[in-house]
């Protein structure tokens, strides 16, 4: 499976990409040595919405569309999945929600 997702940044920023585990770039986003160039300066982050995907070509044309999107439609987006734009304490159960049944998908 394949993902786009939407993390949100401790500055209030939104980051959008794509990947094949969650829970892996999660990890990298939030680790001091790898992750994307823009996050690094911005951890931590917490995962607030994701979309799967079965193929990577999906995934990536889904990521670039979101990424034309403003942030007020990102936040819109964000906001239909859970009916709120989270506090920092929600988006880590979030994160660790999705995770969760992103693992129960695979096995």
């Amino acid at each position: 499976m394949n993902y786009t997702y939407i993390m949100s940044c401790a500055d209030g920023t939104l980051y959008t990409g794509w990947t094949n585990s969650l829970e892996k770039r999660l990890a990298a986003h939030n680790s001091e040595k790898s992750g994307a160039k823009y996050t690094r300066s911005r951890r931590p982050v917490e995962l607030v919405y994701y979309e799967g995907f079965q193929t990577k070509e999906e995934a990536m044309r889904r990521e670039y569309a979101i990424k034309q999107l403003s942030r007020q439609e990102k936040l819109t987006m964000i906001r239909s999945l859970s009916g709120s734009i989270y506090t920092k304490e929600e988006q880590y159960e979030t994160s660790r929600i999705c995770i969760q049944s992103c693992r129960r998908k695979k096995g």
